[in-house]
This record gives structure tokens, sequence and C-alpha cells, in this order.
């Protein structure tokens, strides 16, 4: 009976030994190692800095659906809630208040002569057509960015939020589609108008006189473009490239191994260019219709006053009346 009850401790014993030695590597396995979970932890820390994310693993072809975190997210969204809001305010608001104070002051820019009753032509009709085209698609780009960037503030509680939701989405329709004879416009505006619009020595002087736009009586000489209308057209062309390639990269995201950091940096430079830009063209707008008597008609119907040509553009004028004198008349029939 003692050989039995022995023999069956035995048992028990080496079948605890068996278990024992069978588990032991799986708790030495899952025993915490503090120097691993260390070196875990400086990693997460230094992915957390500025410019780095956490990745995950996954399956899909969409490398960039792996990203877990990307700190940098929160900074590009404060900027868009806080920085992008005061450049825009003081950008547009302020440029629009400077244009009411310039009016009170200075009022509208008249052709001190009177008008001639005589005409030359100023624009042709591509070059007008091209004019338009960018203009018109710059319009609705500028309304439907300004909406997607403030609209939900200023816009959604006034027509409430299904009908702001119809609007945006149908104007990013229209802001994503225009965006492309937009560039095309300011293609077209650098081939026509490039060799007309660069610097030089007489653009001095008219800036010295101020363009002849703060005091009657004072009209530099200039030719085609003046040195404010060649401002004009270098922002155009060099701002417009900014939007285009910006907004290019916002079209057609996460190219070329782009990442989202990429995007965000993309997104920032196209609505800050924009903000800037808007406001230039609100100065332009300006000048170009009600701050200046027959200014508008220059591209509008493109033929504008002789006076008004003498008084802005004389020496652009003074070529025309010599290349007119120098054309050969135009035959008439024999009776």
């Amino acid at each position: 009976m003692k050989t039995a009850i022995l023999a069956l401790r035995a048992l028990v014993f080496a079948m605890a030994l068996a278990v024992i030695g069978h588990t032991a590597p799986v708790f030495a396995q899952q025993a915490p190692n503090p120097t691993a979970q260390s070196v875990n932890e400086q990693q997460l820390l230094d992915a957390l800095r500025v410019g780095g994310v956490l990745d995950g693993r996954i399956t899909i072809p969409n490398e960039t659906a792996k990203v877990l975190i990307q700190p940098r997210g929160k900074d590009w969204r404060d900027f868009h809630q806080t920085t992008l809001w005061t450049i825009g305010g003081v950008s547009i608001l302020g440029m629009l208040g400077l244009l009411v104070v310039f009016f009170l002051v200075r009022g509208k820019i008249r052709i001190e002569s009177g008008f001639s009753g005589r005409t030359v032509t100023r624009f042709g009709g591509v070059e007008r057509f091209v004019h338009w085209l960018t203009a018109g698609c710059f319009i609705i780009l500028a309304l439907s960015g300004l909406n997607l960037t403030f609209g939900k503030a200023f816009v959604a509680p006034v027509l409430g939020e299904s009908a702001f939701a119809l609007l945006a989405g149908w104007g990013k329709f229209a802001h994503n589609y225009l965006s492309f004879p937009f560039m095309f416009g300011l293609v077209m505006m650098f081939v026509i108008w490039v060799k007309d619009n660069i610097p030089g020595k007489l653009d001095l002087e008219w800036l010295k006189a101020g363009g002849g736009i703060l005091k009657k009586g004072q009209h530099p000489p200039a030719p085609r473009f003046n040195a404010g209308q060649k401002g004009i057209f270098w922002i155009v062309i060099l701002g417009g490239a900014a939007m285009s390639v910006s907004g290019w990269h916002l079209l057609f995201p996460f190219g070329a191994g782009s990442t989202v950091s990429d995007q965000q940096f993309w997104a920032n430079v196209h609505a800050v260019v924009a903000m800037v830009f808007i406001a230039v063209m609100l100065a332009h707008a300006y000048i170009g219709s009600v701050g200046m008597e027959g200014a508008y008609d220059a591209m509008g119907s493109g033929e504008v006053d002789e006076n008004w040509a003498r008084e802005h553009h004389s020496l652009w004028l003074a070529q025309e009346e010599k290349r007119a004198a120098m054309a050969p008349p135009l035959s008439v029939p024999a009776e």
C-alpha cells in the first residue's frame, strides 16, 4: 500500500515537473523587458516630433492609409482656423478699406482734357478673349475658394446647412474644373503680353510720379503698359503659377511618393497665395472699372479715347500714330 502511494506521488511530481518545464519558456517570453519597452517609448516620442508620423501595417495598395498618427495635422488645422483667417482678413478686408479711402480722397480719375471723340485700338479680340476667360474663371475660383474657407462661419448661418452644403458642393466642382481654363489663360497671357511687360528705366520714373493717379495733372509718359500694369502682370503670372502648381497637387494628391505632410504644405501655399492674389485683383478691378474714367473700354470694346491714351500711355499712342501714318492707304475702287 505504501509502495503504491509512493509511486502515485512520484508520478504526480513528475507530471508537475513536466508541466513547469514546458511552460517555463512561455513565462520567460512574456516576462516584461524594461529595456525593450523604453526603446519602444523612445521611438514613439521620436515619431511624434514635428514631421514624424506613426505608421501601421496595411494589406491594401494605398500606402497613405497606413498613417495612424500625424502630429503636423493639428498644426495644419490650427493654421487654417487661425492664421489663415488673419491673413485673409488683413489682405482682403484691408485692400477693400484702402480702396474706399482712396476713392473718398482722390475720387474717380477723370480724363482731364475730356473725351476727344476719336478712338484708338487698345486690345484686339484675341487679347480680350484671353483676359475675360482668365478673369471669369478667377472670379468663380475666388468665390468658391472663399466659400470653402470661410463659408461655414458666414454663409451657412444665413443659407442654412442644407443650402450651404449644396452651394459648397457645386462650388467645389466649379473650382476643380475651371482651374484648367484658368491655367490655359495664364499661359496665353504670358505668351501674348510678356514682350510688353519687361521692366525698364521709364518704370522708375512712373513710380516716382505715383503713376499720375495720386495728384491731378501728373501723368508720366508710359509705353503700352506702365509700371503698375507690369506689376499686376507679373503678380498674375507668378501668383497664378504658384496657384496652379499647388492646385495641381491638390487635384491629383499623393503622386510621385507624396505624403500627407506634402499635401498639407501645398494646401497652405494655395490658401495663402489665394488671399494675397484676391486682394491684388480687387485693386486691379477697381482701377480698371469705376476707379478710372475710360479704362474699362480697353477690355470692353478694345477701343480707348485718344485723350485717355495720351494722358496714360503717351509713348504707346505716339507709336500707334506713327504706325498709322506709315501704313499704306486703303485702295479705293475705280468708278
